[in-house]
């Protein structure tokens, strides 16, 4: 493909556990022995795949597996997975950091990589000194850095600590710079891991408002990994999938969005029913606890103030009579701070059919930006209440920063639960 910029082929990259470096000396020399002969690495036939929550049979794993791919120039590529997938590992094959262990990268241009907070960076130097190194590093001449140095300081907002050692930066700090200089000097692979979450809302934003302008005005190539779905809708043109090492779709940003966050729902809800950290008789189990946008669609992320809708997908074990039953649906910030409380029979709710689930429905979502898990119960009433099942835990969901008074102000991100209310003049 003319327009194609970077390609792999077969790209696997194996590691030894428990070790630094490749293994033994006897290993080592069985591949040398290999090699001179010009046979093939005899422990590239070995290892288990890259799966965290199991317990390998080989002392080798895959942490990449035959990776394909291409990218074309000035498209943004996002690749997304859980923690784990093999999305670090593969950007520091791509960015020459480390090498794979089989598979051949084809690359059309200079590949600049912000992975990780303060790469590059000598912290005895100032912010000032740092850019020319970093650009150096970059391939960058001095002409060409000092004609863009105080755009990235102004871009930075580090102006005024620009001649202070970056060993006195905060993370933020350091990450501003470093993206900074990364995105101003030019090249034409830019490859982005997940440090710009550690920048505040108003940087991600000015971020991501860069990215686009350089690949779409620049007509450069941006690789960007993040755990921000929407980010990465919102940004990529395009993504793929990682799981255990292997791709398991490559598309639309949406619809790799939509394929993975499914392919965890799927993995949550079997995960449910099998959990036996679960209160209650059984006699009643949840099977599965989703979050429903205002489209009916089942989501993980909303905006503050949105329409939202919690379903309760449930199987009977005994006839119970419906009218019976009392839900409860609980939501903790992430420090385990129980936020609201919703219970059937404090609503004033009496079931007459239950056809497989139960909605509970919010005209507004009143939380502020931040990350929520749910606790869900049911009991009976009948003689005495009754726990049937309890299960902590079971829905995990963000919510966006967003204009919940519909004044023009989104609403600042803190784990507080957000009530109608007004001010009134004295």
């Amino acid at each position: 493909m003319d327009n194609c910029i970077l390609k792999t082929e077969n790209i696997s990259k194996q590691y030894r556990l428990g070790l630094v470096g490749t293994g033994t000396i006897s290993h080592d020399l069985n591949r040398w022995w290999h090699k001179v002969r010009g046979k093939e690495d005899p422990y590239l036939k070995v290892g288990d795949i890259n799966d965290r929550a199991s317990k390998g049979s080989s002392n080798y794993v895959w942490a990449l597996k035959d990776i394909n791919f291409e990218v074309e120039k000035g498209e943004v590529l996002g690749i997304i997975g859980k923690n784990g997938a093999g999305k670090s590992t593969l950007l520091k094959i791509l960015s020459k950091v480390t090498g794979p262990s089989t598979g051949i990268i084809k690359v059309n241009g200079r590949i600049a990589s912000l992975l990780e907070v303060g790469t590059g960076f000598h912290p005895e130097m100032t912010g000032r000194e740092n850019i020319y190194l970093n650009g150096a590093i970059l391939g960058m001449t001095k002409k060409e850095i000092s004609e863009k140095i105080n755009e990235i300081i102004v871009f930075s907002g580090c102006e005024k600590f620009i001649d202070t050692p970056v060993k006195r930066y905060s993370s933020g700090m350091k990450v501003r710079l470093a993206f900074a200089v990364a995105a101003h000097l030019e090249p034409d692979i830019l490859v982005i891991d997940e440090v710009l979450a550690v920048g505040d809302a108003e940087f991600q934003k000015k971020a991501i408002g860069k990215m686009q302008d350089i690949s779409k005005e620049g007509g450069r190539t941006v690789l960007f990994v993040s755990h921000n779905m929407t980010a990465v809708k919102n940004l990529c043109t395009r993504a793929i999938v990682l799981d255990k090492g292997v791709i398991t779709y490559k598309g639309t940003a949406d619809d790799a969005v939509d394929f993975y966050l499914n392919a965890q729902r799927e993995k949550a809800n079997e995960l449910l029913l099998n959990r036996t950290d679960r209160g209650g008789s059984g006699e009643v189990r949840f099977t599965q606890v989703e979050l429903l946008n205002d489209k009916g669609n089942s989501v993980n992320e909303l905006i503050s103030g949105a329409y939202a809708k919690f379903r309760l997908n449930l199987v009977f074990n005994t006839p119970i009579p419906p009218e019976d039953l009392i839900f409860g649906l609980v939501i903790y910030d992430t420090n385990e701070v129980k936020i609201a409380d919703f219970y059937s029979d404090e609503m004033g709710v009496v079931f007459n059919t239950i056809e497989g689930y139960v909605d509970l429905e919010l005209p507004q979502l009143m939380l502020r930006g931040g990350s929520y898990s749910v606790v869900v119960v049911v009991q009976t009433v009948k003689l005495a209440v009754k726990q049937l099942d309890l299960v902590h835990n079971v829905l995990n969901f963000t919510v966006f920063s967003g204009d919940f008074w519909n004044v023009g102000k989104v609403n600042r991100a803190t784990n507080v639960a957000l009530i109608e209310a007004k001010y009134l003049d004295s």
